[in-house]
């Protein structure tokens, strides 16, 4: 006859194991967690300012024809080296990812590319627009990379808000329009420096350096949805706790403002470039721009 004492001690430690799961998990992610902070922390000039100064360089060089076919434009290296920079932020907010959160990047990702074809087929928001590089593999001609390249601009934007309106930030009519605007700036710098580039090309040009009135104008669209599920979806109080101790959660800003605003300089884009400066001092009034003068290779 089997023993009952042993029976029920097999069925305890059973549940005990069952139970310990998570928490071995929750150990596991913290782990995972700690030594990508590690990593981007040990490497912040490198990502932040060394990665978008090559990058403008190898950018303008393969505009102006310096560079051979196989490196002009390559798109294995622009998606590299657009990954590498958002490193900081993306190891910056992962703690935060839930599952709500997931869903949410998720759905944002599906908008992004619905938007896309239906702009690229229609000239609905953003105007008559085509690429005019390759950006890498496509899918009915929209950029696979396309939420590696919008969702984080929207991201940088809400973090920056967060930390320049302080308690103001509580407040959701102050809140939303703020990081929407902020989102359009970014277009501002973004997309003059782009289409010097050759990135893409609006039919007809446009009035703001061969940029049309009607692509701010999605922007305004896109941007709107883009930061309503964000916000809807986020932990501000965690997002606000994690800033706190996460000194690189936007050093991808900082690439950002040395990237576009040295390509739009070179461009004679100086409205764009202006732009990006005011940036530079917002990061600057939030002691982000702190990025380590010295490599750790030097």
């Amino acid at each position: 006859m089997a023993d009952p004492g042993g029976g029920d001690g097999d069925g305890g430690g059973a549940s005990a194991n069952a139970a310990a799961t998570p928490a071995t998990r929750r150990g596991d992610r913290a782990a995972v967690q700690a030594r990508l902070d590690a990593l981007v922390r040990e490497n912040r000039f490198t990502i932040a300012v060394v990665f978008p100064v090559v990058g403008a360089v190898l950018l303008v060089a393969s505009a102006e024809g310096l560079l051979p076919p196989p490196l002009a434009f390559d798109p294995l290296l622009i998606l590299l080296g657009t990954l590498v920079m958002r490193s900081p932020l993306l190891v910056g907010i992962a703690p935060l990812i839930d599952r709500t959160a997931a869903v949410g990047v998720a759905v944002l990702a599906g908008y992004a590319y619905a938007i896309e074809f239906v702009g690229l087929r229609t000239g609905w928001p953003y105007g008559d627009f085509h690429y005019a590089i390759d950006l890498g593999p496509t899918v009915a001609g929209v950029p696979v990379g396309l939420p590696v390249f919008f969702l984080p601009l929207v991201c940088n934007a809400y973090l920056l808000c967060l930390l320049l309106l302080g308690p103001r930030a509580r407040a959701t009519w102050v809140r939303l329009p703020a990081v929407i605007g902020t989102v359009v700036a970014m277009d501002l710098v973004l997309d003059p420096g782009a289409v010097a580039l050759g990135f893409w090309a609006y039919a007809g040009g446009g009035a703001v350096y061969g940029v049309p009135l009607s692509n701010f104008a999605g922007w305004v669209l896109s941007a709107t949805v883009t930061v309503l599920v964000l916000d809807a979806v986020l932990d501000r109080a965690a997002l606000l706790d994690r800033l706190e101790t996460c000194e690189f959660a936007l050093d991808d800003l900082v690439s950002f403002v040395l990237l576009w605003s040295a390509v739009n300089v070179y461009f004679g884009n100086w409205g764009a470039a202006a732009v990006g400066g005011l940036f530079g001092l917002g990061l600057v009034r939030t002691n982000r721009f702190d990025v380590p003068t010295r490599p750790r290779w030097v």
